[in-house]
């Protein structure tokens, strides 16, 4: 008996989505593994897999039922009310999902703990959020042979860091959607970035433990 083809349909999202978990825990593992081998944690093999395969099975439930839908709807709303195309910045937006949802994590290399009085000199506050916001230049700075001596007890996983990383996206977003005279399409656009990243950080604080 022939599968009907709805039956079908489902069953090739459902090898898309798993493709997309497994090219997603592989990568997302091997970038960690490279990274603490290029400082020398001694962070065990281990415990990256486990931290790993716990944000991947997250960040992947939250853009199967959550994001995929949303950005759907987005590019729907904005091409029938608007006849604007939105898929491009639905992509960028899926995409800074996923690198938010991992942001946290990437700053570890330049943390330091914190003193046993609960007193510790750290960085000024736009060099400690200079890491947060810019992580992915400075590791590939570290990977160059450059590694700034800058240690903070700051850890990210905070509300805090999610507000200025929110304000730093929505900065971005104006800059890449902006438009005079600006209209409603343009607002719905340069708001649609920082809430991807919001959703993907507050992802990881999840799975963290932290709200």
């Amino acid at each position: 008996m022939k599968e009907s083809k709805l039956k079908r349909f489902f069953k090739a999202i459902h090898g898309v989505m798993a493709g997309l978990y497994n090219a997603t825990y592989g990568f997302v593992l091997h970038s960690f593994k490279s990274i603490n081998g290029k400082v020398r944690s001694k962070l065990p093999v281990w415990r990256m897999e486990e931290e790993t395969l716990e944000h991947v099975h997250s960040a992947m439930r939250i853009f199967k039922w959550i994001v995929l839908p949303a950005s759907l709807l987005y590019s729907f709303i904005t091409f029938y009310f608007f006849r604007e195309n939105a898929l491009d910045s639905a992509l960028w937006g899926m995409l800074l999902f996923f690198y938010s949802n991992f942001l946290p994590d990437l700053p570890s290399i330049y943390r330091k703990k914190k003193k046993n009085n609960g007193k510790s000199e750290d960085l000024s506050w736009y060099k400690k959020y200079a890491i947060l916001l810019f992580a992915p230049l400075l590791i590939w700075l570290l990977f160059s042979g450059t590694q700034l001596a800058w240690r903070t007890t700051e850890t990210f996983h905070n509300f805090k860091s999610l507000t200025i990383y929110s304000i730093f996206l929505l900065l971005l977003g104006v800059f890449a959607y902006a438009s005079f005279p600006i209209e409603i399409v343009n607002l719905i656009k340069i708001a649609s970035i920082p809430i991807y990243g919001i959703i993907g950080y507050l992802t990881h604080l999840k799975v963290d433990k932290i709200w």
